[in-house]
């Protein structure tokens, strides 16, 4: 089996398997999920949708992140981790969307990628969920299944995985193919212990088994 045979393959079974691939982190206003996003890092989604439920409250507005002493909004997010960093991050991102993008989200990943704290993970995240472009969001659970998969071999920088799986996944399929490797990596292939006796991939891992 070639790698875009197991690729293909691996689509469809996670499919079948999640066939509701949506994101975990919960928001109203696309800048939302934006700063989410940013506060997920080193920090579990759960933790992130308890914070943000008071913290978009609030701050409802971008104006009120943009004009909000940054203690203020590090006092919101104490519990996410990183705080400062990420309080910081969200007040200048706000700001930046504010003074040149109209405060709306850009489209685009060179114009993403200007915001502060994102990353092209995050980038991904906002051009497949919010514009429904094709993107491939290489968190950590992508990249160790992306491996266990032999999508990529010994891999852990975030940009190679992506680039691998470009090439591999069908654009219409990659945001949603991306969702689904993190539910499966959350509950089924986890880092600790891959359950390979109930995975619906085992039939064409070559990693199997790893249990």
């Amino acid at each position: 089996m070639t790698k875009k045979d197991r690729a293909k393959a691996a689509v469809d079974l996670l499919r079948q398997a999640y066939p509701d691939a949506t994101c975990a982190l919960q928001y109203t206003h696309d800048y939302e999920l934006l700063f989410a996003t940013r506060l997920s890092a080193q920090c579990t989604d759960a933790r992130v949708n308890i914070v943000t439920k008071d913290l978009f409250i609030r701050f409802p507005t971008l104006e009120s992140f943009a004009e909000a002493p940054v203690e203020d909004i590090e006092d919101g997010i104490k519990t996410c981790g990183l705080f400062r960093t990420k309080a910081r991050d969200l007040k200048a991102c706000a700001q930046m969307l504010l003074t040149d993008f109209g405060g709306k989200v850009p489209d685009n990943m060179a114009d993403l990628l200007r915001l502060p704290g994102v990353g092209r993970k995050t980038a991904n995240l906002i051009l497949g969920d919010i514009f429904g472009q094709p993107a491939i969001v290489t968190d950590t659970h992508c990249i160790r299944l992306s491996n266990r998969l032999g999508f990529v071999k010994n891999v852990k920088d975030p940009v190679k995985v992506e680039t691998a799986l470009r090439a591999l996944i069908p654009p219409a399929e990659s945001s949603d193919f991306c969702h689904r490797l993190v539910l499966h990596g959350r509950e089924v292939c986890t880092a600790r212990s891959a359950q390979c006796e109930k995975c619906c991939l085992a039939s064409i891992c070559p990693s199997y088994p790893l249990g």
